[in-house]
């Protein structure tokens, strides 16, 4: 059987590697980011709605 070498990648030159490396570094950089800002974002209607519900849990309470 012969083997299909148009699929074989071709290696990447040190420049190259780095600039991959810094793309993804960046990339990775940005979805932290995005991430702790759904989690803060998650957290204060998180407290909010629990504000809510207490607000109205004390005053069905009184009366």
């Amino acid at each position: 059987m012969t083997e299909d070498v148009s699929f074989r990648r071709k290696p990447l030159t040190p420049e190259q590697r780095q600039a991959r490396d810094a793309a993804r570094r960046i990339e990775a950089e940005k979805a932290m980011h995005d991430h702790e800002e759904a989690q803060k974002a998650f957290y204060a209607n998180k407290e909010r709605l629990k504000a809510e519900r207490l607000a109205r849990e004390a005053a069905a309470a009184k009366g």
